[in-house]
């Protein structure tokens, strides 16, 4: 088929550009024509908490990525469809995130789209957002209307669902693995890239920090944990919310000597050196549907401590790959001192090696091409 992505990808960073470029090479793979058309301008900067939406690797090799769609210009909506819609799309995928990119990518889909031939198909990420804003419900409605069927990848996305549409076919899809980050490397090439000792033992919290991802709650786990002495705490990521809220915590719980703060957004190529030195990763989420997080750590056989939030308990199975618990710092904190008090790591990873099979991008592809052909 000839097969169409719509969203961000490379020079844009971030998991969905990462998410968009790895389902085109599967799709290439499996033999369809596939290509991406991105973004010029995504976030207007009033709207991006972060420093910069660009990264500075290398483009990815052997894709197709236009870059047609200015997300506040509504005529780059009206060319950005005329010109998908000349290569005369079997189908058009587009994952769905935010609200903000509702009335951009539901334009660009209408215009793009040919009645009767293309098929448009969006991966849910989110449909109603952890941070909500004026209007969310009404650009969530104008883009699911234009789609004919939903992949998501959790419970807790397909409940938000319908309470838009209920009709049309959706189907679920756990999320397949990040393994475009590439494969574990040895604890002392991580420990020397990172420049921290190798023979220490680490708990991970990865990821754009957003208050709803609870590093807070973790924060404060950490500190009255039992495991402290034996055991510290990476932070790597880009602050979105008030970092001052968290340095004051560090401070207030004298916890400067023992953290490690990665202050930044980490490049794709350097995921591979957080996952491999850490013991454990921790998902504190206060709120959530599903993590990209969850996949990395399972591509790099890392076992888990998540919160009992959205779709996170049906990524990780309690007491085989790592620990469910309650969004709460007390109970965050005797998961902690129970993986390292019990020894748990050996056994979660042997676990991991297994669960993580499921995962596949040649499973998520064709439950996706499925989808539209009713089966």
């Amino acid at each position: 088929m000839r097969i169409i992505i719509i969203g961000p990808a490379h020079p844009f960073r971030g998991g969905i550009a990462s998410f968009n470029e790895r389902l085109a090479r599967e799709l290439i793979e499996k033999g369809h024509n596939v290509e991406i058309v991105s973004f010029t301008v995504q976030y207007p900067k009033l709207f991006f908490p972060g420093k910069t939406q660009y990264s500075d690797e290398p483009a990815p090799t052997n894709l197709t990525i236009h870059r047609w769609i200015n997300s506040v210009n509504p005529f780059s909506w009206l060319v950005a469809g005329r010109k998908i819609r000349k290569k005369k799309p079997d189908m058009i995928i587009s994952k769905f995130w935010i609200p903000l990119l509702g009335p951009a990518l539901g334009s660009v889909l209408r215009f793009g789209s040919i009645r009767k031939k293309t098929k448009v198909i969006s991966v849910l990420d989110n449909v109603i957002p952890h941070e909500k804003r004026p209007g969310d419900r009404i650009f969530t409605s104008y883009f699911l209307k234009a789609v004919d069927g939903f992949i998501y990848m959790s419970d807790a996305v397909a409940k938000d669902l319908s309470t838009f549409d209920t009709q049309k076919p959706r189907k679920f899809c756990p999320h397949p693995l990040y393994d475009n980050f590439g494969t574990p490397v040895a604890r002392k090439e991580a420990g020397k890239f990172l420049n921290i000792p190798e023979n220490q033992k680490y708990i991970l919290f990865f990821g754009v920090i957003r208050d709803y991802k609870g590093l807070d709650l973790l924060l404060n786990a950490y500190a009255g944990s039992d495991s402290r002495s034996e055991v510290k705490l990476i932070i790597a990521g880009e602050f979105y919310n008030d970092k001052e809220k968290y340095l004051e915590i560090i401070q207030s719980k004298q916890l400067e000597n023992d953290i490690h703060l990665f202050d930044s957004f980490i490049p794709d190529s350097q995921v591979k050196y957080f996952f491999s030195i850490a013991n454990v990763v921790v998902q504190p989420y206060k709120s959530a549907t599903q993590s990209g997080v969850t996949q990395i750590a399972y591509q790099f056989n890392c076992p888990m401590i998540v919160t009992q939030t959205g779709g996170l308990p049906e990524m990780v199975k309690h007491d085989y790959v790592g620990y469910v618990v309650q969004p709460d710092e007390h109970e965050i904190r005797k998961a902690i001192d129970r993986y390292f008090g019990e020894n748990k790591e050996e056994e979660f990873r042997s676990h991991v090696t297994t669960e993580k099979e499921k995962f596949s991008w040649s499973s998520f592809t064709d439950q996706l091409l499925n989808l539209i052909t009713n089966k």
